[in-house]
């Protein structure tokens, strides 16, 4: 049997911004993907602790050690500049593996979404 586990989060960011004019997903900067071992292209979900959205989208790099978190597209609309939110991405694996697989948890400063 294979299940989907959390692979990586991204613990309570802070949105920078929403442009909804870009062709889609959610811009992380790249040391905090790094970090959380998420990968340009992979698909993430996000999840608004201001008003409750979730969506799935997928990521791609910002520059580093900007802080940027950016949702694009129609993604856009689910946020606002200054929103808290968390980034999940998730893995298949056997199921005898998931329950001994630890996930990549981060937890950046949620004032300036720096690792430090």
């Amino acid at each position: 049997m294979q299940i989907e586990v959390v692979k990586s989060k991204i613990h309570r960011v802070k949105v920078t911004g929403a442009d909804l004019q870009y062709i889609g997903s959610v811009t992380i900067d790249e040391d905090l993907m790094d970090a959380a071992n998420i990968i340009q292209g992979e698909k993430v979900q996000i999840v608004n602790i201001n008003n409750g959205e979730r969506l799935e989208t997928y990521a791609i790099p910002g520059p580093r050690k900007s802080g940027e978190i950016t949702l694009n597209g129609p993604a856009a609309r689910k946020v606002a500049k200054g929103d808290i939110v968390i980034i999940i991405s998730y893995g298949i694996m056997n199921f005898e593996t998931a329950k001994s697989f630890k996930p990549t948890l981060i937890f950046p400063n949620e004032n300036d979404n720096s690792l430090t």
